[in-house]
């Protein structure tokens, strides 16, 4: 019995030499404040929709961000997502136009599509 409570003993020092060890560990520095990000520059450029998207989205020139914005707003409103998947869109007649005749889109593929419909 007696080597039984050394044992025992010996392993609650332990982990109390490891408990110990974790707590007097260097607190990690702190991270620098964060700067917000710049948008690229591409990003930001105005660029002008053909007719079938300026259907859609208006014909002022914007920046692709807000087109893709712009375009998501009239899927919403209309409620072109898919019920079941709703990764897929659904084209109503404008939409089929920029889509290039497809009924039913991606999501990733939308933007690759209407890409094609900016100058």
């Amino acid at each position: 019995m007696a080597k039984a409570k050394k044992s025992a003993a010996k392993k609650s020092a332990k982990k109390s030499v490891k408990k110990s060890a974790k707590s007097t560990k260097a607190p990690k520095k702190a991270a620098k404040a964060k700067s917000k990000r710049k948008p690229s520059a591409a990003f930001m450029k105005p660029m002008t929709p053909s007719s079938n998207l300026a259907a859609v989205i208006g014909a002022n020139p914007m920046p692709r961000t807000e087109v893709t914005k712009k375009i998501w707003d009239y899927i919403k409103k209309h409620k072109l997502q898919d019920n079941k998947n709703r990764r897929m869109i659904n084209a109503d007649d404008k939409l089929k136009a920029v889509f290039g005749g497809k009924k039913q889109v991606s999501m990733f593929e939308m933007t690759k599509l209407v890409s094609k419909q900016l100058k």
